[in-house]
């Protein structure tokens, strides 16, 4: 199994930048991201990476929009080549204008 390390370059065919792309066309209008991470990931039966995107609300309550960018990424059909969204999960951060987006995708 491959080891993660900040100074590595990412697995080949890593999804990080579609999905950031595709993500970022589903946000609302007022929710912008920010620098966004990855950390690979892996289970007994599968690898992959757990992708996370700290965003900032400009107005508006953020647990209703959490709440519906949560269902709205949950219904979107993610197109990576080689990898399937497994989970999306949108929570709240410690500031009441930042949401964080951390997407699980496995190699398919």
């Amino acid at each position: 199994m491959m080891r993660w390390s900040p100074a590595q370059p990412p697995r080949p065919g890593c999804p990080h930048r579609r999905l950031r792309f595709l993500l970022i066309r589903e946000l609302p209008h007022g929710l912008s991201a920010g620098a966004s991470t990855f950390r690979p990931w892996a289970s007994a039966s599968f690898v992959g990476a757990r992708h996370l995107f700290p965003c900032v609300l400009a107005a508006g309550d953020s647990e209703a929009v959490r709440h519906s960018l949560h269902d709205r990424l949950n219904a979107t059909e993610w197109t990576l080549p080689g990898h399937i969204v497994a989970d999306v999960v949108v929570e709240c951060g410690a500031d009441p204008q930042m949401l964080r987006i951390e997407i699980l995708t496995v190699e398919d």
